[in-house]
């Protein structure tokens, strides 16, 4: 007996988490953001896309923004390396734009030769996201050592300043707004992008350090700055990097499989949870659960049994867009290729 059931718009209540309080916490919170696999209470599945695409368009207004801004700046002082910085952060702005692809080929239907859908693109668009993270690494991590080999003066400090404080401050304003709405939604990728403008708001925060140091005489604080600054991209870079390929590889939360095998084996009717899979789909979950029932039962008793499994489950996991739910009667033994 097999209940399947496509769910797009349950809602239920979200889940709420204690965040450490003081300056600690949001430390921890901007080097470590902890992990919303089982995210708030974003459940349908259109709407959640329609936000992600809604998040990635307002974030590239506000990047646009801050490089016209930038750009202001740069014509003021006619500084060559304060134009490259500029272009580098626009450029990175762009990187945008496939998550933005991926999030409208997701509202696609499913096709008989994609039929799970186009929320794989999504994921995929993860792995680029983390692709220019550690590109972005890469490029602080050799400008700074180049700087400590070979110094080069900073001209017009109080502008370069100034660029790096404007760039700071809207590269982490839309690195919050991606990272919130992406947890909301469930989407790693999102986050993963909302970490990447960070790295690019750290970029401008050595800038604006690293001037600081060159105003008060320590001409070496640009490139040791630009050093430490490294550090904490690749300290981004690994938490970004784990949630997309946990994502590539069908993980999920543990406590959240746990907690539906508890729900579903608490259902009337289910005398065991033989088994239980989900996996992510973009922002989307999909669950294959095969329950025990008694083997005296008929088959509409089995059918309810299943619907009402799969009623719970929906209750149980957010975001849960398809389950699958097989019932068989108890002892007895799976055949194979049934």
């Amino acid at each position: 007996m097999t209940h399947r059931h496509h769910h797009p718009h349950h809602h239920h209540a979200g889940q709420h988490h204690r965040h450490r309080p003081g300056a600690l916490g949001v430390l921890r919170e901007i080097f470590v953001p902890h992990s919303h696999d089982a995210a708030d209470s974003m459940d349908d599945a259109l709407e959640a896309s329609a936000l992600g695409i809604r998040a990635v368009k307002i974030s590239l207004l506000v990047l646009g923004c801050t490089a016209v801004l930038q750009l202001a700046i740069v014509a003021a002082s006619g500084s060559v390396a304060l134009a490259a910085d500029t272009v580098h952060n626009f450029s990175d702005a762009l990187t945008a734009v496939p998550l933005w692809i991926a999030f409208a080929l997701g509202r696609r239907a499913a096709t008989r030769r994609y039929t799970y859908g186009f929320g794989r693109a999504e994921d995929l668009a993860g792995l680029f996201v983390v692709a220019m993270i550690a590109l972005s690494a890469l490029v602080a991590g050799y400008q700074a050592v180049r700087r400590l080999l070979d110094p080069v003066p900073l001209d017009h400090v109080g502008w370069v300043a100034a660029a790096g404080l404007v760039g700071f401050l809207g590269n982490e304003t839309v690195a919050l707004y991606r990272i919130r709405v992406g947890r909301r939604i469930g989407s790693a990728a999102l986050v993963a992008d909302g970490l990447h403008a960070r790295t690019d708001g750290f970029t401008s925060l050595a800038v604006l350090l690293g001037a600081g140091g060159v105003a008060l005489g320590f001409p070496q604080a640009d490139p040791i700055v630009g050093l430490l600054i490294t550090i904490a991209i690749l300290a981004v870079l690994r938490i970004a990097a784990r949630d997309v390929l946990r994502r590539l590889m069908d993980a999920v939360e543990p406590g959240l499989v746990t907690a539906a095998e508890r729900a579903l084996a608490a259902e009337p009717g289910v005398q065991g949870v033989r088994s239980l899979r989900m996996r992510w789909i973009g922002h989307r979950l999909h669950a294959d659960v095969e329950l025990d029932v008694a083997p005296t039962i008929t088959l509409a008793a089995a059918h309810r049994v299943a619907h009402e499994a799969q009623h719970t489950l929906t209750h149980v996991v957010p975001k849960l867009d398809t389950a699958v739910v097989h019932a068989y009667p108890a002892h007895a033994e799976l055949v194979p290729g049934a």
